[in-house]
């Protein structure tokens, strides 16, 4: 309140001091001209001191008003806003002054911290659901873990029991652990803590190293593989990551194919693009979970909940991005799925 007297004071000070001095070189220029008698000059003195305290006190109001309008009330709306983010209400959005189009530079500086308040949004949203999601997910291997090491101390177990018991805390244990790892390689790719070391090879080779790798799953579910590999095809990007796109899509569709079903990997190439399809005959997903299946900890089939975390997708999305390239799926429930991948063709050699 007192900063505000004092800039009242200030205001009316510097007013005073422009109209006098304008009025008193006003009257020394018309004073120049005429001859008037020093009575009716001491006589017109007075009036015009009042006069020039008038204009001073008009001019305050007039400027008091227009500094209200067009500052003091723009500042507090925006300062409102900022408090109600300050105190965590990311739905909260500052109203325009006289519109998002006007070009006045207080609208400009509210659509800037808009856009900021649904980025921030965004992101709250995103932390909030990924710890929801990473203790959902790591509640239930240690839950799985806990009752069977309960059940192990039992005395009377079979040696058959016991082993099947040691099997299922083995395999919780491997999935824990691959939640840490996908978490923790996630997190580097989100922070472009791994930059891409880029080479030029053959991606043809590369698919079928990755292939041979899953030889033991598509033969235990007696599942038909179909590839039809173009050669000399060959890619600049980061061989280590893109091993991890091809594993995942690899692993997935051996995963969610039942037995005596077919996956086909196909590789072809145009003028200025590479194409690597992989497609599998299995349970397929619906419209909705195809929109929603490279996002973190989604799970469109909860029936196969159990076999993976939900986070191989958005690391397979996040490279790719990082690559460059693009990634889609097309699929339909009990048809199976087609996941898509584009990336840059070497131009080299």
């Amino acid at each position: 309140m007192s900063r505000m007297k004092t800039n009242a004071i200030v205001n009316f000070i510097v007013f005073f001091l422009l109209i006098a001095s304008v009025v008193t070189f006003n009257f020394l220029l018309f004073l120049g001209s005429m001859n008037l008698e020093e009575k009716e000059i001491r006589e017109a003195a007075p009036i015009t001191f009042l006069n020039i305290l008038l204009l001073t006190l008009l001019f305050c109001v007039v400027d008091a008003i227009r500094r209200h309008l067009t500052i003091t009330k723009p500042v507090r709306r925006i300062q409102t806003g900022i408090n109600q983010v300050i105190k965590g209400d990311f739905s909260t959005r500052i109203r325009y002054i006289h519109g998002e189009d006007s070009g006045n530079e207080f609208d400009t500086i509210i659509t800037g911290l808009n856009k900021m308040i649904d980025e921030l949004s965004g992101v709250e949203t995103l932390r909030t659901d990924f710890i929801a999601n990473v203790s959902h997910e790591l509640k239930t291997p240690l839950a799985v873990m806990q009752n069977y090491g309960t059940l192990l101390q039992n005395p009377d177990l079979t040696k058959e029991q016991s082993a099947e018991y040691g099997r299922a805390i083995t395999e919780q244990t491997k999935r824990l652990s691959s939640l840490v790892m996908n978490i923790l390689k996630l997190n580097k790719l989100e922070n472009q803590q791994i930059y891409p070391n880029v080479e030029r090879y053959d991606l043809g080779e590369q698919l079928c190293e990755c292939m041979l790798e899953f030889e033991s799953v598509w033969e235990r579910k007696n599942i038909e593989i179909k590839a039809n590999l173009e050669e000399e095809v060959c890619v600049e990007a980061d061989r280590e990551l893109l091993s991890l796109v091809w594993n995942n899509l690899l692993s997935n569709a051996l995963k969610f194919t039942e037995a005596n079903g077919t996956v086909s990997l196909s590789l072809r190439q145009d003028e200025s693009l590479v194409y690597v399809e992989v497609k599998d005959t299995g349970c397929g997903m619906s419209a909705e979970t195809g929109r929603n299946i490279f996002k973190k900890f989604y799970q469109g089939d909860t029936s196969h909940a159990t076999k993976g975390n939900g986070l191989g997708l958005a690391l397979v999305k996040r490279v790719i991005d990082i690559c460059g390239g693009e990634i889609s799926v097309s699929s339909q429930l009990g048809e199976g799925s087609t996941f898509t991948v584009r990336l840059r063709r070497s131009t080299n050699g």
